[in-house]
């Protein structure tokens, strides 16, 4: 195995506030992370730093062997997928969905002046077959559902087959069934020894799909636990993050938790 990101000794500030403190953290090639936490954790900054929009105030960010701050980022971002809904508000309305996911080929939002050629069109057209979208690919970006833009913004995010795809509460918002539609299709795409390596930020442990294979855990900036999926979600974890006496289930790939 390879490892495709590496925190080391990891902090961040914001006018003077730190938001992350002294990360230490590993990702491989094979991995499924989730990262959950309190509002306030960190968790959205983590990912950032992760897809090289952030630089760290101090230690080491390594992506996929090279480190941020220190190499040519428009050589290392099209290497990596990332899906958020702050991208998404980037993509204009009236954008078609086969040209919001083939954009991805020259890391825009917004067809302009670029030339594609036909390998792109044909890389878009199937990701949008295997994400459920095929009959989306001439309407308007902004008519879609929250869902479907989610699952379009996903596509768009791995056409470049991505070394490393980032995912920043893909499941927000979104009403049962476009929710368990969309961890379907995550827990598919997870469970691929094809998929690259992946790290998903959510707030709850029922939007796990199922294919995770490990777990970090975030709280006040800092790393509350991480390791395997089985070990990290637990009552005992989530409750000293999250500041409350939880319990956890488990059903099959999928967890719950409820306050004891």
């Amino acid at each position: 195995m390879a490892s495709v990101l590496e925190f080391d000794d990891v902090s961040f500030s914001r006018d003077g506030n730190a938001i992350l403190d002294g990360v230490q953290w590993a990702v491989e090639d094979s991995d499924r992370w989730v990262v959950l936490g309190p509002n306030g954790a960190g968790k959205t900054t983590l990912l950032q730093l992760a897809a090289a929009f952030l630089h760290p105030t101090s230690g080491r960010v390594t992506v996929l062997e090279e480190e941020v701050g220190h190499t040519d980022l428009a050589g290392l971002r099209p290497r990596i997928g990332f899906a958020s809904t702050a991208m998404a508000r980037r993509v204009p309305a009236d954008e078609t969905v086969i040209d919001v996911v083939m954009t991805a080929a020259h890391s825009v939002t917004g067809r302009w002046n670029e030339e594609y050629e036909e390998v792109d069109e044909r890389r878009a057209r199937r990701v949008l077959r295997e994400w459920k979208l095929d009959r989306f690919e001439e309407r308007r970006f902004g008519s879609l559902s929250d869902g479907e833009q989610k699952r379009v913004q996903i596509a768009r995010a791995i056409m470049t087959d991505p070394e490393l795809l980032l995912l920043d509460e893909p499941a927000a918002s979104l009403d049962l069934g476009a929710r368990e539609e969309l961890l379907g299709l995550l827990g598919s795409f997870a469970s691929s020894p094809d998929s690259p390596a992946m790290i998903m930020v959510t707030h709850h442990v029922e939007e796990i799909p199922a294919g995770f294979t490990h777990a970090l855990l975030l709280a006040d900036g800092r790393v509350s636990a991480a390791g395997p999926l089985d070990h990290i979600i637990t009552g005992e974890h989530l409750s000293r993050t999250f500041g409350l006496e939880l319990q956890v289930h488990r059903d099959g790939d999928r967890f719950a938790a409820r306050a004891a």
